[in-house]
């Protein structure tokens, strides 16, 4: 009996032993016991609403958009012009090297020439220039690059003129690394735009210009370019302002966009999320000369008429008035009486110029061309530029307190542009001190002009309203409200006839080395 219980088992040992048997089952084919995992609490879901995503917009455009490489011609030192390297490899020209030496490998891939006086890279890549000396060799090096994008399956590209200026020689790198020589078409340095053209045997995917007026602030955008050479890169972001002036031209009126352009990325769109080209990125905001997110674009209401003429006959005419203009601040509205700080105030009128013709003179302020409002001076250059040359125009002018008008016919800007304000006026030497008068109540002193034309300011006040406006010693006034001075007394009369007109401030015309410019100061004291 004592046998028997001991060779088999009980009944309750045989339960323990089955159910540590299934336990391990289970623990093996999920890894961990059944009723141990129903005590874990379920992972956390969001369904938060999901960001935009831009990939179906990157994805259509991308191949439209390209990678432009210029080059441009350099001219190699001769061995007669002073100052340029001799080599001696242990007493052997660079000719004398073996073929697969790495410094001739070096010369003969970076420097064009077999060595100093040797003959020019048999490749092809040097070319002869047809200048003064046409046996002179040169070579085509590397000299920018930018991003551009197609606007017709024809191939027809656009890019910034900044980028192509000063090139030779253009190539173009698809999205797909096939790369395709291309010829300038034409360029406009005013608005900074260059239109390309790639003759190949294919048709291109383009993408075309948006209603840039329907773009408003906070909309998404997406930039594509090639930064850095690296290939297309995209970033993303929101048109933050419209209009801006950063001071490149008189036709500024840039998208600015907060997204990463940098460097290379010039001449490359932006895009709405339709997929179509808001603005041509051109500039940055570079305190570091990285990008910090703020960017430029041209807008694409301009590009499209910029465009268009150079694809007519590769140029671009503008309508011409031929005057030099400022803004009107407030302070010179009300010192020539105008209601509101408005229009485009004429510092001179260029010699033989359409406008001067015309009898516009200096110190008359443009109010209106063909009868609509004139913003301020960057709103006439485009208003007037946009009539094209040969247009007679309607210009309403503000002088000596009356509302007037003449009659225009504009110039040409492509073909008068070279002509320019002479600056004759020179800053006189100081004058001598038993000559000089001072006007206490503007903080200035004057002495009679040395050429009889003005009068020279010898001293400021540096904390008069005169200094605040950036009136300098050394510089002349030629006129105040319109009016020609010569001394101190005529200075006087004028401002005293215009507290009679109950004016707050004068007009005053300064002429320095760098042109002539109106400044607007109080005379309500002394």
């Amino acid at each position: 009996m004592l046998k028997s219980k001991i060779g088999r088992p009980s009944l309750k040992t045989v339960l323990k032993g089955s159910t540590v048997a299934g336990l391990a089952a289970v623990m093996l084919s999920t890894g961990v016991p059944a009723y141990v995992a129903q005590t874990y609490a379920n992972p956390v879901t969001v369904n938060a609403p999901q960001a935009p995503s831009f990939a179906d917009v990157v994805s259509a455009v991308s191949p439209a958009v390209v990678s432009v490489r210029v080059q441009s011609d350099s001219t190699p030192v001769s061995d007669d012009d002073p100052g340029n390297f001799s080599f001696n490899f242990g007493g052997r020209g660079l000719d004398q090297l073996p073929d697969d030496h790495p410094l001739k490998r070096f010369f003969r891939e970076f420097g064009g020439q077999n060595g100093p006086g040797g003959k020019g890279d048999q490749g092809g890549r040097n070319q002869q220039r047809a200048d003064k000396n046409p046996n002179r060799p040169h070579h085509l090096r590397p000299t920018a690059q930018g991003s551009g994008f197609f606007i017709s399956e024809d191939g027809y590209l656009v890019t910034n003129n900044h980028v192509v200026s000063d090139g030779s020689a253009y190539t173009v790198v698809l999205e797909d690394g096939t790369e395709l020589d291309a010829k300038l078409v034409g360029k406009d340095s005013r608005t900074d735009l260059a239109l390309l053209k790639v003759d190949a045997n294919r048709k291109f995917t383009y993408v075309k210009f948006a209603d840039d007026s329907k773009t408003r602030v906070g909309d998404w955008v997406v930039a594509v370019g090639n930064p850095f050479g690296l290939g297309g890169t995209v970033t993303a972001g929101i048109v933050s302002a419209r209009g801006r002036d950063i001071g490149s031209g008189p036709y500024d009126d840039f998208i600015q966009v907060d997204a990463a352009v940098n460097r290379g990325n010039s001449g490359g769109p932006t895009f709405n999320l339709n997929g179509e080209v808001v603005g041509i990125n051109t500039a940055i905001f570079s305190p570091s000369g990285g990008s910090v997110g703020i960017a430029f674009a041209i807008p694409a209401s301009t590009a499209k008429d910029v465009i268009a003429d150079l694809m007519k006959d590769g140029k671009v005419e503008r309508g011409w008035l031929g005057v030099q203009i400022q803004p009107v601040t407030q302070d010179i509205a009300d010192s020539l009486g105008l209601s509101e700080a408005k229009g485009a105030l004429v510092v001179s009128p260029q010699e033989n110029s359409p406008g001067a013709k015309a009898g516009i003179k200096q110190g008359d302020v443009i109010t209106a061309v063909n009868g609509e409002p004139i913003k301020d001076a960057r709103d006439l250059a485009k208003k007037v530029a946009a009539f094209g040359p040969g247009h007679k125009v309607d210009v309403s002018i503000w002088r000596n307190g009356k509302a007037q008008s003449v009659a225009v016919t504009l110039g040409n800007l492509a073909s008068d542009d070279a002509a320019k304000a002479e600056n004759s006026g020179k800053a006189p030497e100081q004058a001598q001190p038993s000559t000089e008068k001072a006007l206490a109540s503007l903080g200035i002193t004057v002495a009679p002009a040395e050429d009889g034309t003005g009068v020279a300011v010898t001293d400021v006040d540096p904390d008069s309203d005169a200094a605040a406006k950036g009136l300098r010693q050394g510089e002349k006034i030629t006129s105040v409200n319109n009016q020609e001075v010569s001394s101190a007394a005529d200075i006087s009369k004028a401002i005293e006839q215009a507290r009679k007109d109950g004016r707050t401030r004068a007009l005053f015309q300064v002429q320095s080395d760098s042109g002539s410019r109106f400044i607007a100061l109080p005379i309500n004291e002394g």
